[in-house]
């Protein structure tokens, strides 16, 4: 009788992990083909800007869509590059500059604001952080038209500034720099910094930095593709072709096709180029997230 009651039981407990585990394997296949899809879904445009750049403007019309012609990348990225005594390279170049320089200063100040509102006290200090949230809610394309009066008025539209100086404030970033200090940085760290004879500013760079390190390159890449794919401020500021980042020289060439159908393949190659130096800054910097999330584990 004993033995029955036991083999009864025993199999009773076995029949809910023999569903635990059918229900695991769906949920998991479920999630991998949900997750396969999208990934497609993302990945087919970039591969279709890939194949279209490596072909000629006849057999862009002609060909399969989705699949190599003769190649000839190394061809286009020639014209590229010539077109017009190398534009599209300058073009790059004050993609990079705007960017590049934005972002690091934009980063450096969101940085030292969220920590100064996370670890002093002073007055006013919520009703600023109040307004800081208040940045963030406004987009940015409601702040162009008052950001282009206000520089036509002390000239700098048509210049490198027109385009820099919005660059470098970023409401997210001190946002995102305060709870981060208020999370990451010991006030008895701090204290033990001051005691050893460290100053405010030393005490930042030396030991706060390095703990904020993870938010800090998180607003660097948000601010970084916010800067590279800006098109309606340049719109608005920029008038000479020199000056232009590449999103808005790629936008000028495509809508000249009409007139001057070659530029076409200048336009996809260019699109191609164009992301290269985001997919670069994203590979380069992605450890810092992994060393974050590590040290945040030991904690």
């Amino acid at each position: 009788m004993s033995v029955a009651t036991a083999e009864r039981t025993a199999a009773s407990s076995t029949r809910p992990r023999a569903t635990g585990v059918r229900e695991s394997l769906l949920s998991r296949t479920g999630a991998m083909l949900v997750m396969g899809i999208f990934t497609v879904y993302f990945l087919i445009p970039i591969w279709w800007l890939v194949v279209a750049s490596t072909k000629s403007s006849g057999e862009f019309l002609s060909s399969n869509p989705l699949w190599f012609a003769d190649m000839d990348l190394v061809g286009n990225l020639k014209a590229l590059f010539q077109y017009r005594d190398g534009l599209y390279l300058q073009w790059l170049g004050n993609s990079v500059l705007y960017a590049g320089v934005g972002s690091f200063l934009a980063t450096l100040i969101a940085g030292m604001c969220g920590y100064a509102l996370a670890k002093y006290r002073f007055p006013g200090r919520e009703l600023l952080f109040n307004v800081v949230l208040g940045g963030v809610l406004v987009p940015a394309t409601a702040l162009a038209l008052p950001l282009f009066l206000l520089f036509s008025k002390v000239h700098l539209t048509n210049t490198y500034w027109a385009v820099f100086l919005p660059s470098i404030v970023s409401p997210f970033g001190v946002y995102l720099g305060r709870v981060f200090a208020a999370a990451s940085v010991p006030d008895e760290l701090l204290e033990a910094s001051r005691i050893d004879g460290a100053g405010e500013i030393r005490t930042f760079f030396t030991v706060s930095v390095r703990l904020m390190m993870p938010a800090l390159v998180t607003v660097f890449l948000f601010q970084f593709v916010a800067i590279w794919n800006n098109f309606f401020l340049p719109l608005i500021m920029l008038r000479s072709e020199k000056l232009f980042p590449v999103t808005f020289g790629l936008y000028t060439w495509n809508s000249q096709l009409n007139q001057f159908p070659e530029l076409r393949t200048f336009v996809l190659v260019g699109a191609l180029v164009s992301i290269v130096p985001l997919v670069v800054t994203f590979l380069l910097l992605q450890r810092f997230w992994r060393t974050g999330l590590g040290t945040g584990s030991l904690k």
